[in-house]
């Protein structure tokens, strides 16, 4: 077996204490995996920003804007460092389809820790038809479609600017994107690759909470 980013030969390196573990698929070698940064520690209860109070101010801003968060709460994996920024550029950006298999093994052990009791219905966040195109894949949908349970695409996307584009205050004042083509009545549990401004998931979990959704909660790989 070898890295998906380095393409070195990955060799176990056995000893007591992950004798287990080594059972578990790995698709980077130590040195690669190392350099991503998990998120651990004191943070934000909503948004999984590193945070020494439980609710951060960026998420008391939005309980104001909002007249209460239409967003339960948002767990993120990693930081967005610059390894993970390559990563991403190169899976998401360029097409290389298979480095998405780096983030499945995390994503399964994070949502069977979280939510695996939580019955929430898994929704992706999508991407319009001109950008799927443009890409080849919906980055949200191949991490959704990591997840035990299998997944409703329930949204779809007005096409528009890259959000990557936007400034801060761009991101956050635009016009929600999102058309529900069906309600759920059951908590919703919405998957993405990165929660920066928060201003994408809860367009999305607005207006899921409009047509009946009790709770939605975000499941992201990483926190900008």
């Amino acid at each position: 077996m070898h890295c998906l980013w380095c393409y070195e030969e990955i060799i176990p390196n056995l000893n007591w204490q992950n004798i287990f573990t080594l059972f578990k698929p790995r698709s980077l070698c130590e040195p690669c995996e190392v350099r991503l940064s998990k998120l651990v520690g004191s943070r934000c209860r909503r948004c999984s920003r590193m945070s020494a109070v439980r609710i951060c101010k960026d998420c008391e801003w939005w309980e104001k804007r909002l007249g209460g968060d239409v967003l339960t709460c948002n767990h993120s994996i990693y930081a967005y460092n610059d390894f993970m920024q390559d990563v991403i550029a190169k899976w998401k950006y360029r097409g290389d389809y298979q480095l998405g298999q780096i983030f499945k093994q995390p994503l399964i052990d994070a949502f069977s820790s979280l939510f695996v009791n939580k019955e929430v219905v898994i929704v992706p966040v999508p991407l319009s038809e001109e950008r799927t195109l443009e890409r080849g894949f919906n980055q949200a949908k191949v991490l959704a479609d990591f997840l035990p349970d299998s997944s409703m695409e329930v949204l779809k996307r007005v096409h528009g600017e890259k959000q990557s584009k936007k400034s801060r205050n761009e991101r956050i004042f635009t016009n929600n994107p999102f058309i529900l083509t069906r309600p759920i009545e059951k908590p919703v549990l919405l998957v993405d690759d990165i929660y920066t401004t928060g201003t994408t998931i809860r367009h999305a979990a607005g207006l899921l909470r409009k047509h009946g959704t009790p709770k939605v909660y975000s499941f992201t790989l990483i926190r900008g």
